[in-house]
């Protein structure tokens, strides 16, 4: 693999650095994505925040399937654009507010860290696409809870 592409799949999947930090990556990774969500949500809709997701989810996949080649390891912590993807799942299905974005937020560390069904399940699968599956998951879960807590004028 070119030098170049080893730097570049390492910097996506590391979050450009952010998956290096010394005290939890993910959570630090899900804050760093809510102000991005904030502004495509704000600007562009829901609709742009959840196909943002999804081009992120892909990218993700390409980048640590890459990453993963490099390192030998099947799940390296700091590889955190998984959070990224998944905290813009829950937060395209969330309201566009501070109560609404924090909802999702905690949600979806807490179906992240705690792996329940079905975000286990997803974890099982191998390489780049076991990286970002779980999150994924995580994240359309937290953002349903977060819709329907809405529609139910709790948030």
């Amino acid at each position: 693999m070119p030098p170049h592409l080893k730097l570049f799949s390492r910097r996506l999947a590391t979050l450009f650095g952010t998956g290096f930090a010394p005290f939890a990556p993910g959570t630090a990774a899900s804050i760093v994505s809510l102000p991005f969500a904030f502004v495509i949500h704000k600007y562009g809709g829901p609709f742009a925040l959840f196909i943002a997701a999804i081009v992120a989810s892909f990218i993700g996949w390409w980048a640590c399937e890459l990453y993963v080649r490099q390192t030998g390891n099947e799940d390296p912590s700091e590889a955190v654009i998984d959070e990224l993807a998944g905290q813009w799942f829950a937060c395209a299905l969330a309201p566009l507010s501070w109560p609404g974005y924090a909802a999702a937020f905690v949600l979806f560390r807490f179906f992240d860290m705690t792996k329940i069904w079905p975000v286990a399940p997803a974890e099982r699968a191998r390489g780049g696409l076991g990286v970002m599956l779980d999150d994924i998951v995580a994240g359309l879960i937290a953002g349903a809870i977060v819709a329907a807590l809405h529609y139910w004028k709790v948030l």
